[in-house]
């Protein structure tokens, strides 16, 4: 299950962030994303604290940390879990490599939650390529709900995309057993 969203993330998008991961884990699903500051920070470390499995797709080549201030983050999960990179290490670092991240991501996994994110957002990219590969796409409700948004009514007619309210809601989709069951909103 890929977990992403804004690097400028909300402190109430980081509580969710870290609640969707913490109890993915728990039931056993890998936490993917993109080890972004924001969303993809909060997402992949709530996993790490849970014990959980991890999987962290980068738009660097692999011997490059971005950012830096994830520079252990991003070691750890080299070492104990996955980490991934599609560009061959040395290759300079382009503004369109993390589009292509983003699809990466959306291949490698089953599902994609978008927690919080604006009109502009890389995290669109994402989405697209979900419903591309026919993957579910699941949305935060206070994304839903949020009336300054532009780009969740473009996402929501498609056959898998639902709203997000709580953690059951991606478990019972994907058929894997629910462990609690708190909101999401």
């Amino acid at each position: 299950m890929a977990v992403v969203g804004t690097r400028q993330v909300s402190t109430s998008g980081a509580a969710r962030a870290r609640r969707l991961a913490r109890e993915l884990s728990q039931s056993g699903v890998v936490v993917v994303s993109g080890l972004a500051l924001g969303v993809d920070t909060e997402a992949l470390t709530a996993a790490l604290e849970a014990r959980g499995r991890t999987i962290a797709v980068i738009g660097t080549p692999i011997d490059k940390a971005y950012p830096a201030e994830n520079k252990r983050l991003q070691e750890l999960i080299y070492r104990e879990h996955l980490l991934i990179s599609q560009f061959p290490p040395g290759k300079k670092t382009y503004p369109s490599n993390f589009p292509e991240r983003n699809k990466l991501m959306a291949a490698i996994s089953d599902a994609t939650v978008i927690v919080e994110a604006s009109d502009t957002s890389g995290s669109l990219h994402q989405a697209a390529e979900c419903l591309k590969l026919n993957r579910w796409l699941f949305i935060a409700k206070s994304v839903l709900e949020d009336r300054t948004l532009q780009w969740p009514s473009k996402f929501t007619h498609y056959p898998k995309t639902r709203p997000l309210n709580v953690t059951g809601d991606i478990l019972g989709a994907l058929s894997i057993r629910e462990p609690s069951g708190t909101r999401m909103s």
